[in-house]
């Protein structure tokens, strides 16, 4: 999953202040990693065990002023879990089982920063424009456009267009992008949801006909971000006095 996560102050809630997600959910996912590489006791969680779709998302910090942090992992679902049971186990799918990078080190923890997205407001779209950059996330799923009938205007894998379609036998093709994607990159609507195509598997030609195959669903998140210094401290005034 390609998704990345704009970078709030440290510790920031990002949820417009409902507090649907909080430090402590950082914490704990953060805890999870943590112990998961040293010989560390977990601390239990306190916050309530609701069950939401969740991304946790893990990203370097630059040591440079101003520098944007870099992905390090990310990975969620859109089934609604018991968050205890589903912050730890993202916490370690992110950090050991994104595919597009390395496992994280226990070098590295220094460096991380933790971001918790609990996905909200689910909502069938009109249309594939019928959401709101930096409101929603957007979920696609669209016919395999290289199962086209032959009577489509999409290039036949024989032809000598340059926009030869990636073939697979997948009979829909699906992506998503988290909320704070769109805004971070610059994207429109018709941007972001070509992306999202791209990112799906089509690498062909992307015609208003598949623009209108889409089937877009929508949602909100709600996000907070800490780095190792706030878990740090959190884990002191749980009585770790060893970090």
């Amino acid at each position: 999953m390609s998704l990345v996560s704009a970078s709030p102050a440290k510790g920031e809630i990002a949820d417009g202040g409902d507090r649907v997600c909080t430090e402590e959910h950082c914490f704990y996912a953060f805890d999870t990693l943590y112990c998961s590489l040293t010989s560390a006791t977990p601390i239990a969680p306190t916050f309530p065990d609701d069950k939401y779709p969740l991304f946790v998302t893990w990203n370097t910090r630059s040591t440079r002023p101003g520098r944007a942090p870099r992905l390090r992992g990310c990975i969620g679902i859109f089934e609604a879990l018991p968050l205890r049971e589903g912050l730890a186990e993202y916490a370690l799918y992110s950090a050991f089982r994104d595919t597009r990078f390395r496992k994280i080190e226990e070098s590295e923890l220094e460096s991380l920063e933790c971001c918790i997205s609990l996905l909200t407001d689910f909502e069938d779209a009109a249309s594939y424009l019928d959401w709101t950059v930096g409101t929603h996330g957007i979920s696609i799923t669209f016919p395999n456009p290289s199962l086209y009938p032959a009577s489509s205007n999409t290039p036949s894998p024989l032809s000598s267009t340059p926009y030869l379609p990636r073939i697979t036998s997948r009979r829909s093709l699906t992506a998503t992008y988290l909320p704070d994607v769109m805004p971070e990159q610059g994207w429109d609507k018709i941007e972001a949801v070509e992306s999202a195509i791209r990112k799906a598997g089509w690498n062909g030609l992307i015609t208003e006909e598949i623009r209108a195959s889409v089937k877009l669903r929508r949602y909100q998140s709600k996000r907070c971000v800490v780095g190792w210094d706030e878990f740090v401290r959190w884990r002191r005034e749980n009585g770790d006095e060893e970090i």
